[in-house]
């Protein structure tokens, strides 16, 4: 009998709205990629395949590759240049020097004659060279590198690009998103749902902690997904700052052990930089504060007498006076965008152990924490990823059920209707036009399952899968089963005890859907975002992972109660 997985940590996103473009993944509409890349191309081969080669290259495909560009622009005026394009973008005819949109319209067709011609001289010297007749006139031919081949074709394909952007440029009110990388491009191959390449350099700082300087993080606001986040920030002020980082006590917060690989950070790193609150007091006689500097200036770092108490009656740590960076913040609804420049002033102290309170609203630095990999330098591919005992079941569970090509959706509902209708854009889809939108990812990913992330009722997982149909097949979706004896994938967390804990079986879920070959996730949900953090990471992002839905509204809004 199946169930639906726990995914409690969720309830955090009642509590902080999560903007669709915070962490927005690439898609179909708005991914950011080369216009055309030639990639994995085989080297020039001997014999038969250099003959093939220099055919290739002969004058009458060269000839059609000049003449092409040539006949399409005398064709387009000749016909009377807009009357020839759909009514959506057709040029405006009037031919009056006062109109200012008919001389942007001559400046740009003017601009795409001159690229043309450039085209056209490039075109005539990459001919020019695959000439089969040498200078001496011998019967052998002059091969072309084909390295200089590629590189000569990309960059003609590159300036035939700017040829169509100046044509269109006078009319892109016509044409939805014409400004995006992939929008003139719809004739050419895309980049089905293949992985996207991690980048050759990231932005990083070196994390190298000062002897007894510590950073003791406290996280607020949410659940565990908001944490989290959290943590992530208070990791990248401690490298900052040059403080080790002073992991929260169960007693307060979560059991962080229990779902992270807090060694794993330390081994990345190469040195001490993350520490249990147990070891930290270990070490002294008397726990305390010695500084409380907020970033988030009202509240005063989110902190409320209940939490307050808490530290000091639960753990018995003492702590002064509550004072923030920028008390100026106090009338804002959000904090100010700040920067290391804003920051390393305001938290810089000689105080043995400095808190600043909830960071998961701070916005700092925010591009350069999404990273893949995060901000900080280390050898691993990302530093928060979920414990060993988790990895490995989530490993045994796609085994087992999956397989190695499935999309996972993230389908967050529990509370969400009401939580999308209040913002500007809904993001709460019926489930037919879920349904629609789900089934573009399955014919583009070519994926015979789809494993379902969600805290739904069973009567709209039922009314999903009825509709999910596709080439006349019904297309599974897989949800974690109950435990049963007989089935060993989860047998080391039972073996453990960790079986059943809801924080355990929510990061589960999260790596079951990290290790997918395509991710749809919620809009506004810090769990999907969680997901994101890590396949951006592990190097697991595809150019289909996108939210579900993404670019469209509703088709359906209810009025507010």
């Amino acid at each position: 009998m199946d169930r639906e997985p726990s995914v409690s940590d969720e309830d955090d996103d009642l509590e902080t709205l999560v903007p669709q473009n915070h962490t927005k993944p690439p898609s179909p509409s708005s991914r950011s990629r080369a216009p055309f890349a030639i990639s994995a191309l085989r080297p020039a081969l001997p014999s038969a395949a250099a003959s093939f080669g220099r055919q290739l290259w002969s004058r009458r495909y060269l000839l059609i590759c000049i003449s092409l560009p040539v006949l399409f622009i005398v064709l387009f005026f000749s016909l009377g240049g807009a009357s020839s394009l759909p009514a959506s973008i057709r040029l405006p005819s009037a031919s009056s020097a006062a109109d200012p949109a008919a001389s942007r319209m001559r400046e740009a067709e003017l601009h795409a004659l001159y690229l043309l011609r450039s085209q056209r001289s490039g075109l005539l010297s990459l001919f020019n060279r695959t000439n089969t007749s040498t200078p001496t006139n011998t019967s052998t031919p002059t091969p072309v590198p084909l390295s200089d081949l590629q590189a000569a074709l990309l960059t003609q394909i590159k300036l035939n690009r700017e040829i169509q952007e100046a044509l269109l440029s006078t009319h892109h009110s016509g044409l939805p998103n014409a400004t995006e990388d992939g929008a003139l491009d719809l004739d050419l191959p895309g980049p089905g749902c293949r992985r996207k390449d991690l980048p050759y350099n990231r932005r990083t700082i070196e994390w190298s902690p000062k002897k007894n300087r510590y950073l003791f993080a406290i996280c607020l606001s949410g659940q565990m997904s908001n944490h989290l986040i959290c943590l992530e920030k208070h990791m990248f002020f401690a490298a900052l700052l040059g403080r080790t980082l002073v992991v929260p006590s169960q007693k307060v917060d979560y059991q962080y052990d229990k779902v992270l690989d807090i060694e794993n950070i330390n081994k990345c790193i190469g040195k001490k930089v993350v520490i249990t609150y147990e070891e930290f007091a270990e070490t002294r006689k008397k726990v305390s504060i010695d500084q409380f500097i907020c970033y988030v200036a009202s509240p005063p770092c989110y902190m409320d007498e209940d939490h307050i108490k808490k530290l000091k009656d639960r753990l018995g740590i003492s702590m002064g006076k509550i004072e923030a960076a920028w008390p100026e913040d106090a009338k804002l609804k959000q904090p100010k965008k700040r920067y290391v420049a804003d920051i390393t002033p305001k938290f810089t102290t000689d105080a043995e152990v400095l808190a600043i309170g909830e960071m998961f609203s701070a916005d700092a630095e925010e591009e350069w924490l999404m990273q893949p990999g995060g901000p900080l330098a280390h050898k691993c591919r990302t530093l928060i990823q979920p414990s060993r005992l988790i990895m490995l079941t989530a490993q045994r569970f796609v085994q087992t059920f999956l397989g190695g090509n499935y999309i996972a959706l993230h389908f967050r509902r529990h509370g969400f209707l009401k939580f999308c209708n209040v913002k500007k854009e809904s993001c709460f889809f019926p489930i037919p036009q879920a349904a629609e939108c789900i089934l573009r990812i399955v014919e583009k990913a070519n994926a015979p399952l789809i494993y379902l992330s969600t805290d739904a009722a069973e009567s709209e997982t039922s009314l999903l899968q009825s509709l999910v149909v596709f080439n006349d097949r019904q297309v599974p979706l897989v949800k974690r089963p109950e435990h049963h004896s007989s089935e060993k994938w989860d047998a080391l967390l039972y073996r453990d005890h960790m079986g059943g804990d809801n924080q355990v079986e929510a990061m589960l879920d999260k790596t079951i859907c990290a290790l997918s070959n395509v991710f749809i996730g919620t809009s506004g949900s810090t769990f999907t975002e969680d997901i994101f953090r890590l396949r951006r990471g592990w190097g697991s992002m595809s150019y289909c992972d996108e939210y579900l839905c993404q670019g469209e509204l509703p088709n359906y809004i209810a009025e507010q109660d």
